[in-house]
């Protein structure tokens, strides 16, 4: 993907080395934008892998930017939050600007990027988000052995809980597959009807 698109790569938001995103750039000037966060638990992947959503975007005539952040155990669930936000305004203070874009800014992502889509949905500038597959309440990661890298307490589960905080105030669309993991059917369910 990266050789057939006209792309600014690893445009650091925040220093550090994962703090870092690649912008896609549509055909036209000033289309909207699709903010894309990976999954993987917060603690695995990286943004170069989830290239192929650009594809599909890019033929629509839209940006994309593919965000990539510090994992677990390096930076906690909160440290992560925190980089999301701050890639999104980073985004946001350059879409006119620099990178030929509208304001329009739709937040997306899967699994861990659903829930960093969701934490990310209320940012001053963001028009719209697509969590996919998201995790929406981090208790019954808290419980389970995906906690043991990011050593959660329940004071940061509960803080970074979409589920547990005030709705965006933006248009939002809960998507998750039929096949996928049932916790994930129930999050987005529960999501869907909170």
């Amino acid at each position: 993907m990266y050789a057939r698109a006209a792309v600014d790569r690893d445009q650091a938001y925040r220093g550090g080395l994962r703090r870092r995103l690649d912008f896609f750039h549509a055909s036209s000037k000033g289309r909207p934008t699709v903010a894309y966060i990976h999954g993987g638990y917060w603690q695995t992947n990286e943004k170069e892998p989830n290239a192929f959503v650009a594809e599909g975007l890019l033929a629509h005539d839209l940006n994309v930017a593919l965000i990539e952040y510090t994992l677990a155990p390096a930076a906690s669930v909160s440290g992560i939050v925190a980089e999301i936000r701050a890639a999104i305004a980073w985004l946001v203070a350059r879409l006119q600007p620099e990178l030929g874009a509208s304001r329009r800014l739709v937040v997306a992502g899967h699994s861990a990027g659903g829930h960093l889509t969701a934490m990310a949905a209320g940012q001053p500038g963001v028009s719209g988000a697509l969590p996919i597959s998201g995790l929406f309440d981090l208790e019954p990661i808290r419980l389970s052995y995906l906690n043991a890298p990011l050593k959660m307490d329940l004071e940061e589960a509960g803080a970074n809980s979409p589920i547990k905080l005030k709705f965006p105030p933006v248009p939002m669309s809960v998507a998750v597959g039929a096949a996928e993991l049932p916790e994930l059917v129930r999050q987005s369910e529960d999501y869907v009807a909170a």
